[in-house]
């Protein structure tokens, strides 16, 4: 499946705000700035950072998934996702 870069320009509310490609290089900046004290449990000061990722994919319509009232993720198929950025990175990073 070939994604257009437009779905890097997603938008992501939670502890991160910004973009799909914003996320992903901030994420990337932290790995080689803070270099072993990078905490991957918690890089944007939650355990949850992921789920920013999977909803905001979800909420756009990239991939299927179950948000709640508070747009939290219910349901998705993370290895599905996990495919998806791997993809986006891969193409377009």
């Amino acid at each position: 499946m070939a994604l257009a870069p437009e779905v890097l320009d997603i938008k992501i509310d939670g502890d991160f705000s910004g973009t799909l490609r914003d996320f992903f290089k901030e994420l990337s900046l932290k790995v080689w700035n803070e270099v072993e004290g990078f905490s991957g449990k918690r890089p944007f000061g939650n355990s949850g950072w992921q789920n920013e990722v999977y909803s905001a994919l979800i909420a756009a319509g990239v991939v299927d998934g179950k948000l709640d009232e508070y747009g939290f993720v219910e349901e998705c198929d993370t290895r599905e996702i996990d495919k998806l950025v791997t993809e986006l990175v891969d193409e377009h990073l």
